[in-house]
Order: C-alpha cells, then sequence, then structure tokens
C-alpha cells in the first residue's frame, strides 16, 4: 500500500502536503467522563506503583537476609578461628608473659609514667583508648538525638525546657539543705577530680576517673543550684568545642607518634623527670582530653534526660523571658478587650 502511494507521488497524481494544514479535532469529553479517565489513570498508576514497591521491598528483604546469614557466619568463623588458637587452660603463653615483662620491666624506661596503668592504656593501648573516647562521643550524641527537645517538638510555642522542668520534676534547687551540703561538697569533688585527672602518670587515676569525679561534681552542682548556674559557664558551644578539641588533640597527637614509630622515627618528646607531674611525655595532656570527654559525656546524659537539652549561650533565659512577657502582652489584651466589651455592652443592655 505504501509502494502505491510512493508511485502515485512520483507521478504527480497526489500530494503528501495537501491536508497537512487541516485541522481535524475531533469532539472534546464531557468534563465528567474526563474526570473519570483521569481518576481511573491515577489508580492504575498507584496500583502499579504499589506493586513496584512491593516487589522491591520483597527483593530487599531477601537480600538482606541473605547478607545478614552471610556476616554472622564469617563473624562465626572469625571467633572460632580465634578460639581454636587461643592457648589451652593450665597451659604456659610466653607470648602473654613477654608482655607483662615489657610492660613490668621496661614500661618506666619507654613511658616515662610511674603509674604503669597509665603507661599502659595512654602509651602502649593508646589507639585503643582512643576508640573507648570515640565511643563515649558517639554514645552522648546518639542520646541527644532521641531526647533532645527544641522548638520543633515543643507542644506551644513559649515552652521551654526550664518551664518542663518546673512542671515535671521537683525542684531539687529549692531545698535549703541540699543547697547547704551542694555549697560545700562540690568545691572538694571538683578539686579531687582535678587532682586524679593531673596526677594520673604518676598515682592512681587518671582521665578516665577524673573526668568521672569532675562529671559527677557538674551534676551536684546543677542539682543543688539550679540549671540556670551551670549554664553561665557551660553552654552547648562551650560543650561542643570542649569534646571537639579534646578528641581532635587526642587523635593528631597520638597519630603522630604512630607514624614516627611505624617508620623507625623519634618522635622528640620529652619524658620528662619520672614521678614529677610533667612526666610521661602526652599522657598528662591525653588524661586531660580524655577526662574532658568524660565530664562532658556524664554531665550531657544528665542534662539530656533531665530537661532534654543543653542550654543555648543565653537562647533559654532569652526564651523564658519572651514567653512570660508574650504571656503577659496576651493576658493585657485580652482583660483590655474584656473590659471594652463589658463598657460598650452595658449601655445597650441599659437602652434596651
Amino acid at each position: 500500500m505504501n509502494s502505491k502511494r510512493f508511485r502515485r507521488w512520483l507521478d504527480g497524481e497526489t500530494d503528501v502536503m495537501e491536508h497537512i494544514l487541516d485541522g481535524k479535532r475531533g469532539h472534546d469529553l464531557p468534563r465528567q467522563d474526563q474526570r473519570r479517565l483521569q481518576r481511573e489513570a491515577e489508580e492504575v498508576a498507584v496500583v502499579r506503583m504499589g506493586r513496584v514497591i512491593h516487589s522491591e521491598r520483597r527483593l530487599f528483604s531477601a537480600w538482606y537476609r541473605v547478607a545478614a546469614v552471610l556476616c554472622c557466619l564469617a563473624l562465626m568463623a572469625v571467633f572460632l578461628y580465634m578460639v581454636a588458637h587461643i592457648t589451652r587452660y593450665g597451659a604456659e603463653n610466653p607470648r602473654a608473659t613477654e608482655i607483662t615483662e615489657r610492660y613490668v620491666e621496661h614500661g618506666l624506661e619507654e613511658t616515662g609514667a610511674v603509674n604503669i596503668v597509665a603507661g599502659m592504656i595512654l602509651d602502649y593501648r593508646a589507639f585503643d583508648t582512643l576508640g573507648e573516647s570515640h565511643v563515649l562521643f558517639t554514645a552522648l550524641v546518639c542520646v541527644m538525638i532521641l531526647l533532645r527537645r527544641d522548638q520543633k517538638n515543643m507542644r506551644t510555642a513559649y515552652e521551654d525546657y526550664y518551664r518542663i522542668s518546673e512542671e515535671d520534676y521537683f525542684p531539687t534547687d529549692r531545698d535549703q539543705i541540699a543547697r547547704r551540703v551542694g555549697g560545700v561538697l562540690t568545691p572538694c569533688i571538683l578539686l579531687f577530680g582535678i587532682y586524679i585527672l593531673l596526677n594520673g602518670q604518676i598515682s592512681p587515676g587518671g582521665g578516665f576517673s577524673g573526668g568521672a569525679v569532675l562529671g559527677a561534681g557538674l551534676v551536684i552542682f546543677a542539682s543543688t543550684r539550679g540549671d540556670s548556674a551551670v549554664d553561665r559557664f557551660l553552654t552547648k558551644r562551650v560543650f561542643h568545642w570542649a569534646a571537639f578539641c579534646a578528641l581532635s588533640f587526642y587523635s593528631f597527637a597520638k597519630g603522630y607518634v604512630f607514624f614516627t614509630g611505624a617508620n623507625g622515627l623519634e618522635n622528640h618528646i620529652p619524658k620528662g623527670v619520672p614521678g614529677a607531674i610533667l612526666s610521661g611525655g602526652l599522657i598528662l595532656p591525653l588524661d586531660i582530653a580524655v577526662g574532658l570527654v568524660v565530664a562532658c559525656t556524664m554531665f550531657g546524659f544528665y542534662s539530656l534526660f533531665r530537661r532534654g537539652t543543653i542550654a543555648e549561650d543565653g537562647a533559654a533565659h532569652t526564651a523564658a523571658g519572651n514567653g512570660t512577657a508574650g504571656s503577659a502582652a496576651g493576658g493585657t489584651a485580652t482583660d483590655t478587650v474584656t473590659e471594652g466589651g463589658a463598657a460598650d455592652n452595658t449601655p445597650d443592655k441599659e437602652e434596651s
């Protein structure tokens, strides 16, 4: 058929461009039919999309189960391999004896710390301690994500955590006995925590224990003096910068030591005189860094469980003041309108 039309066009009998400008429009469907067809097309599209999503979910679920089983089997194989190479019970382990002798006999010379436990944690096993510090910080971030209260999840625009704490918790900062006892104990606890933190390389203590004591002191201070007293010096910005600087210093300092040690280079970090407070090389600043992370984590847990947030830089007091002013202004405006309405309605009633 197409060949005949082509021959006729070649012979000049027909012109294929003759009716190209002729507009041929069919009759439009009624509006109800158009809506019905559109609704049916949308329903078909939704059904097809649902089938696609269902099939993708089934495929993902199948692959997820297979991947989970493979990961579990691989982890079990690694554990079984490790257990198979563990020294049997009662048999001597020469490698463990070598490590113990190395720590005891050469620990003071290699680390410069009288407290061999601090030398092990922050020198021989510093990479492990770095991971533990990051685990604490990650745990705090997770708790903050789950428990933090802000303007996005408040019931009203003027609700803040100070009002929530007054409604949901007993105000321990108003108890005179707790305030007096806390005022006596808090300075002693903080001073003792600083002592443990700074003497970890020459006596029992260090970053974890000193940070725990400092965190407990901050918790007691906040409980007896109120959250607003802590917010004056420990804001969210200070909290974040303290944790960030501590973890960054730990990472870069030990990274430098790891790099120089792995390449057989001297790190040129003085170890000081054993027994002095400025001894142990990087153990003292690393103790301070770990202590800051532990103290911030402990107080962060308390603050998030207690009131749902760590105070902003002056935002809490501003929000509370704005809320009180807004409520007062709203009440005044309402009273004014009510009095005006009553004044306007009184003559009408008298006239009627």
